[in-house]
């Protein structure tokens, strides 16, 4: 029996998906007779809102294209709503042209998982190779949710480093600059 490729991706998403939640499972008080998380877990994601607005998009934007001044390399920001629709984007002159896609991409990775893509990243160094073929994860750092009132609006992406540190650096400080 041959089975559809998209029930193929709903099961690996799934399995792939217990296992980040698994290691993500918030703490329980003491006597409470809940399993408690295992030390340094994440919190569970937070919900999703309603879309980030233009301006506050702008807002993230222009702190992490602040922050790419202290890293030296020509970046890409991508600025996305829950569903990972694009919002607001800049590459800045000279940067690869690759930058584009992948800002994009690392911003759609962190919308949809509710997760830095940094996770996904470390994940995958630490042999969950599975995690390669997961639909819509991009697992290199450089993507964070944008959290506004407790509930994700967003996600910011950033590319242009050699490496995925600058551009994780680059996307937190979009993200703060509209808590």
């Amino acid at each position: 029996m041959r089975v559809p490729f998209f029930v193929v991706g709903l099961i690996a998403t799934g399995v792939a998906l217990s296992g980040v939640a698994s290691a993500q499972q918030s703490a329980a008080p003491a006597g409470s007779g809940a399993p408690a998380a295992a030390p340094g877990a994440p919190p569970p994601p937070l919900p999703y809102g309603m879309p980030i607005s233009l301006a506050d998009a702008k807002k993230a934007a222009a702190a992490a294209i602040a922050e790419v001044g202290k890293t030296g390399f020509a970046s890409a920001v991508a600025i996305v709503g829950p569903a990972g629709d694009l919002i607001y984007f800049e590459r800045m002159d000279n940067a690869n042209l690759s930058t584009t896609w992948l800002a994009q991409k690392k911003a759609q990775t962190a919308a949809t998982f509710r997760r830095p893509s940094k996770l996904f990243e470390e994940r995958v160094q630490s042999g969950a190779t599975y995690l390669l073929g997961l639909e819509g994860a991009m697992p290199v750092g450089g993507g964070v949710p944008l959290v506004q009132n407790g509930h994700v609006v967003g996600a910011i992406g950033a590319s242009g480093a050699p490496s995925s540190g600058p551009d994780e650096q680059v996307a937190q400080a979009g993200a703060a600059a509209v808590k």
